[in-house]
């Protein structure tokens, strides 16, 4: 597993204002779709293309395009669909899958509840969309649901993570695939509910209030 910490000025100006608690959810909103734009430049560095002929006003020439198969852009239910647009505006061709995954409160663990993609995934480039890397255990999930369909090349963008939850991702791929996973910070710890400190609270909420 690759682990890309985004260092940006402006990447760490919108993470300040959202982590703090007076940040309203336009607002919170808003910063979210700025930073995983910012974030999806870096999580695409290694997008697959390929030659493209085109002509010019002026001559022929041999550009570039994304290669196929496109790649698919699959957010994690609720929280991650917050961070679609941001991710798709970079994106525009690429398909998009759903997972609605939820984390028991009691056990840690995670919870699958439906799922919106193609059986076969193989030779795809997968992008997970995830605010959170907390304690690992949905976006470790969320990982081998990927794999079970045959995806190998997977890039996890998330806002924030722990270093305990980066620890469970790292431990869980192992060799069996390329992971790669691209945050905007990591934060120092998890405490003992299993939030990250000092974190920027649950986002879910903050993007949608609490239904």
């Amino acid at each position: 597993m690759r682990l890309h910490v985004a260092d940006h000025p402006l990447v760490a100006h919108k993470l300040t204002v959202l982590r703090n608690q007076d940040t309203t959810s336009p607002t919170f909103r808003l910063l979210v779709d700025e930073l995983v734009t910012l974030l999806a430049y870096e999580a695409t560095r290694d997008v697959r293309v390929q030659p493209f002929p085109i002509v010019t006003p002026v001559a022929p020439t041999v550009g570039t395009k994304l290669a196929d198969p496109r790649p698919i852009v699959v957010p994690i239910l609720r929280a991650g669909l917050g961070m679609l647009d941001g991710m798709t505006r970079l994106l525009p061709t690429a398909e998009v899958g759903f997972l609605g995954m939820r984390r028991d409160e009691e056990t840690l663990e995670a919870i699958t509840y439906a799922n919106r993609l193609p059986d076969d995934l193989s030779g795809r480039q997968c992008f997970l969309l995830d605010p959170m890397l907390a304690t690992g255990g949905t976006l470790v999930a969320a990982i081998e649901y990927l794999f079970d369909r045959g995806a190998r090349d997977v890039t996890a963008v998330c806002i924030i993570a722990a270093p305990e939850g980066l620890k469970v991702v790292e431990d869980a791929v192992g060799d069996r695939g390329d992971v790669t996973v691209v945050v905007a910070a990591v934060d120092e710890r998890l405490n003992e509910k299993a939030y990250i400190v000092p974190g920027l609270g649950d986002a879910g909420d903050r993007l949608y209030g609490i239904v």
